[in-house]
């Protein structure tokens, strides 16, 4: 076999190969017993048809046709090894000559992973939010836990903002009740935003047992998007009533004694998460630079099937999930379609050249990922997915999906030594070191989440007392 290699643009090769017809005896042979096994011929026992009645009977070109089907994905992997490619997609193949007897000759064009050059990242300068705390963030913070131990009494008045209401709610469209347009006991928040617009003029100066009619568009469910006549009866109205802000509400809602402390640590927490926040912020910024230091041209074949599958995720999957098509979904983000098909196009392409790039530096680097670090990456995507470690892992495997998480590892791997050697500092212009804060984070997120947890027990235990 010989082979050539035809550059036409940066991303894109063409392969010419030539194939001896004698390379292709095995493919021939394997082409005669798939056919004898296909076929049955008066005389001859399934299985034993001599090659040449095959030939008679069914035509030299069907045998020679299974052969070269069955031999091209070899020919073509060898010629992509012999010119140390390194292809994206399949490729486009053509067959240009095919002599019985004497040779086999096609063409491949193919997307290939560009050449890129590294230069030298080591002066990267970024500058991320300085870390302030204010004595608001902090009132806010604990405002929202007291928020969580709010408990609700029945009151005997009108409904007013920031009362929870039980609620018997029916949607008509077209004069016609939805089936699943009717909903008894539905807890409300005047205020919360929760349900539908114009549900808060529409009880606000109820009492229990009165009942209002209001036009709103569903959000949701069979009819989304529709305009409905909304009928909600109001069956209680709820008084929220907040702990005092004292010693006891510490204790209450936390490990603390005091609300000195509760503060205290709702400060610190919060100091960390803007820490995390900081070192997030970094590694964009730093990646934003390192991207403009390189030349990355971007296969278009490979582009378009990216934009299309961002596509295909957002609308079958995110916006499916929230009852919501594209359309839609442009008019709440006030986006034209024409600028979500330009920002869609831009994040694909950074997307592309963001892996291109550290694919490159964990090659540069010799970089390795370790069975502790693909372990702990696919904890962390387990959490995130919601499934348990062992499903993940069993679902990763099963669909062949490892090497894809070891390359994401490899990739964490090479933007963290790109920020290390880059220089961050704050707004306040102090030297941010992100390698400290991202061990304190880790603590700290354990830490969050274990208080988190106590504080839902606690409030749980409240609730059923």
């Amino acid at each position: 076999m010989k082979s050539a290699v035809e550059t036409l643009n940066p991303t894109r090769v063409r392969l010419t190969v030539e194939v001896p017809f004698e390379e292709l005896k095995d493919s021939l042979d394997a082409a005669y017993k798939k056919i004898n096994q296909q076929v049955t011929v008066k005389g001859f026992r399934k299985g034993k048809i001599p090659a040449r009645v095959i030939d008679q009977r069914f035509g030299r070109g069907a045998v020679l046709e299974e052969a070269v089907n069955d031999a091209l994905p070899k020919f073509y992997t060898d010629a992509v090894n012999e010119a140390e490619l390194n292809p994206l997609g399949q490729p486009e193949v053509d067959i240009t000559e095919l002599k019985d007897g004497e040779t086999l000759n096609f063409t491949a064009e193919v997307d290939i992973r560009p050449s890129i050059e590294i230069p030298d990242y080591s002066g990267i300068e970024v500058e991320v939010d300085a870390i302030e705390v204010t004595d608001e963030d902090v009132e806010k913070s604990v405002e929202q836990l007291r928020e969580r131990f709010a408990s609700t009494s029945p009151v005997e008045r009108a409904a007013a903002d920031g009362d929870v209401l039980t609620l018997d709610l029916q949607a008509k469209v077209d004069g016609e009740i939805l089936e699943d347009g009717v909903a008894d006991g539905v807890s409300y928040t005047i205020g919360s935003g929760e349900l539908l617009d114009g549900i808060d003029e529409a009880v606000k100066g109820l009492e229990a047992g009165g009942e209002a009619t209001f036009t709103s568009e569903l959000k949701g469910g069979s009819a989304a998007g529709k305009e409905a006549e909304v009928t909600v009866k109001v069956s209680q109205v709820a008084a929220r009533e907040l702990p005092e802000l004292d010693d006891d509400f510490a204790q209450l809602a936390s490990e603390f004694d005091t609300l000195e402390e509760l503060q205290a640590d709702s400060r610190k927490r919060l100091a960390n998460m803007k820490q995390y926040d900081q070192a997030t912020q970094a590694q964009e910024r730093v990646l934003d630079k390192l991207l403009e230091l390189v030349e990355v041209p971007v296969p278009e074949k490979l582009l378009e099937d990216e934009i299309n599958t961002r596509k295909h995720n957002l609308e079958h999957h995110q916006l499916g999930q929230m009852g919501l098509d594209l359309e839609k979904y442009l008019e709440l983000q006030g986006k034209t379609a024409e600028e979500f098909e330009t920002e869609t196009r831009e994040a694909a392409v950074k997307g592309i050249k963001t892996q291109f790039v550290l694919d490159e530096l964990v090659k540069q680097e010799k970089l390795n990922v370790s069975q502790e670090e693909l372990t702990e990456h696919l904890m962390r995507r387990a959490a995130s997915s919601g499934m348990s470690p062992d499903q993940f892992a069993q679902a990763v495997v099963e669909q062949g999906q490892v090497p894809l998480l070891v390359g994401e590892v490899a990739r964490g791997k090479a933007l963290a030594a790109v920020v290390e050697k880059a220089t961050v500092k704050d707004t306040n212009g102090e030297i941010v070191d992100l390698d400290d804060e991202e061990d304190e984070e880790t603590e700290a997120d354990a830490t969050e989440a274990a208080d988190a947890e106590k504080a839902d027990d606690k409030a749980e235990e409240k609730t059923e007392g």
